[in-house]
């Protein structure tokens, strides 16, 4: 999870507590996410737009450069929620946006079927 937001992260946390054998690995900005993706394989990534040092549009695009990132899904959970900004990341290969406020109900949903795919 690359999220600046400590609220949102613990609200993820809380969510994904309904899925058996979850481990949750933090990052705070792009970079700290980048960084840990490029250290070890995750089963889905999810990120947040507005972060310091490297926003979520820029992350998702050099994830989908990795040969290790190409399929892993990517969920979207942003306070930005105009339609060009989802646009641009699906198009940038993101699968899913979520617009915040977001309940837990609707991450743990968004994961499910995700990590199903």
């Amino acid at each position: 999870m690359v999220e600046d937001s400590v609220i949102t992260r613990h609200l993820v946390l809380y969510a994904l507590r309904g899925i058996e054998g979850v481990e949750v690995v933090e990052a705070n900005d792009g970079i700290d996410g980048l960084r840990k993706a490029s250290e070890r394989a995750f089963d889905i990534v999810i990120v947040d737009i507005n972060m310091p040092l490297m926003d979520g549009f820029t992350l998702i695009e050099k994830l989908r450069s990795m040969d290790s990132y190409r399929a892993v899904p990517i969920l979207v959970i942003s306070v930005e929620g105009a339609l060009e900004d989802q646009k641009r990341a699906l198009g940038l290969g993101a699968n899913m946006y979520l617009t915040k406020p977001v309940k837990a109900m609707e991450i743990l949903q968004a994961v499910q079927t995700l990590i199903r795919r």
